[in-house]
């Protein structure tokens, strides 16, 4: 590769879906043209096991290191998961079991091999886990970490400041999570950190003590964030019920992205395909809202689930909305004799909470056998309801058996 092309390829990973890069976009580009070949990693403690299309933009980018011949590690936080990451929590999140986290972490790595070739025979992905090095540290290994920040420098983080003024407990095994996702910087020796924007705090945390204990700089890579352009909401939000999952079905996935809003079109383009921005700039330019949507489910569901899926799922969805047929192979679920519809909605995994549920039936997004249901409470039974279909929203559909 000639140094033009290099420069190419490092100025684009530079400045697609990047929100800051400390310590300057400037110096990290002058050690990637280079050549020399960088560690850069990413942690997950691997707290769920769905990952939705948010995380894609992360793996997207580390593919194209891995591309160059950088060094990729996926960290697996089966140490830190069992203490919970308090970054955005108002109250202490549940410790998982290092085996929760390490089943959890067989379907996340499953979830992003259509994104990062983590097993490429020139340069894998390298797994490692921090339980390895944390496990080992002494009682006085952890002071001596600690020695390196204040309380005060832990207590600016907002969650706890908003905790304090809510009088709600900060206990004090929080304040360890970021000198031990810190500490996983100096046991890797890694030159790049990549993670959100909400992990930057860890990430410094990292810079610190790589410092100190190496003498070594450490780039921070922070990713942007799904937002709608417009009113700065979060597009991959399960309490919200608009998150797009990677472990949907072909025909969901299509489905869900073409649901989204046409001013969130633009960005998914750019954070979560593999397209050029060039092939994305020709594509928003010269196809109508509709026609660049259907393009963009296409792709997205092309990298999760193959081209064949892709073209099954888009003419699945163009029978379903634009003929006003009904989607094939629709779910059934089970209902119970007397079980309220808001319990059902829920159990068909269409809304997040009773409350979520009442507030689609009162906006008119649910309906049996094409009739909106009423506001109230709606008693199932057999003999009424046996064989109908649900519908909530545009894309969810499921039978309803006794």
């Amino acid at each position: 590769m000639d140094k033009k092309e290099l420069e190419q390829k490092v100025d684009e990973i530079l400045s697609r879906s990047v929100k800051e890069i400390l310590p300057s976009k400037e110096a990290l580009k002058e050690r990637m043209m280079t050549g020399n070949k960088m560690k850069i990693y990413i942690g997950t403690d691997a707290t769920g096991s769905s990952l939705h299309l948010g995380h894609a933009t992360n793996y997207i980018i580390l593919e194209k290191f891995r591309q160059l011949g950088h060094e990729v590690i996926f960290l697996i936080g089966d140490f830190t998961s069992r203490i919970g990451d308090p970054t955005d929590k108002s109250a202490a999140r549940v410790q998982l079991t290092r085996e929760q986290v390490i089943e959890n972490t067989k379907t996340w790595l499953n979830q992003v091999r259509p994104l990062i070739k983590i097993d490429d025979k020139e340069n894998p992905v390298k797994i490692v886990y921090n339980h390895d090095w944390l496990s080992k540290l002494t009682f006085e290994d952890v002071i001596d970490i600690a020695s390196n920040f204040t309380v005060q420098r832990m207590l600016e983080r907002d969650m706890f400041e908003k905790r304090l003024k809510e009088e709600k407990p900060i206990y004090l095994h929080e304040f360890f999570y970021p000198l031990m996702q810190g500490y996983d910087s100096v046991a890797l020796d890694v030159d790049i950190e990549m993670c959100g924007s909400d992990q930057k705090f860890n990430a410094l945390a990292g810079r610190t003590l790589l410092k100190k204990y190496k003498n070594k700089e450490k780039f921070v890579f922070i990713t942007t964030l799904l937002e709608n352009p417009k009113t700065g909401e979060k597009m991959m939000s399960k309490s919200l019920g608009t998150g797009v999952f990677i472990d949907w079905d072909a025909n969901k996935m299509f489905g869900s992205i073409m649901a989204q809003p046409d001013e969130n079109m633009n960005q998914l383009f750019i954070d979560t395909t593999f397209l050029s921005l060039e092939e994305i700039d020709e594509v928003m330019k010269s196809e109508n809202p509709r026609d660049a949507k259907m393009k963009l489910a296409w792709e997205i569901v092309k990298i999760y689930h193959g081209e064949e899926e892709a073209d099954k799922a888009q003419e699945n969805f163009a029978n379903t909305f634009s003929k006003k047929e009904l989607p094939e192979d629709i779910a059934e679920l089970m209902g119970s004799e007397g079980e309220n519809i808001i319990d059902f909605i829920i159990r068909a995994g269409f809304a997040t909470s009773k409350g979520d549920a009442r507030r689609k039936i009162e906006q008119g997004g649910v309906s049996i056998d094409g009739e909106k249901i009423p506001v109230g409470e709606l008693i199932l039974t057999k003999n009424e309801f046996n064989g109908k279909i649900l519908k909530v929203g545009k894309i969810n559909f499921v039978k309803i058996v006794f």
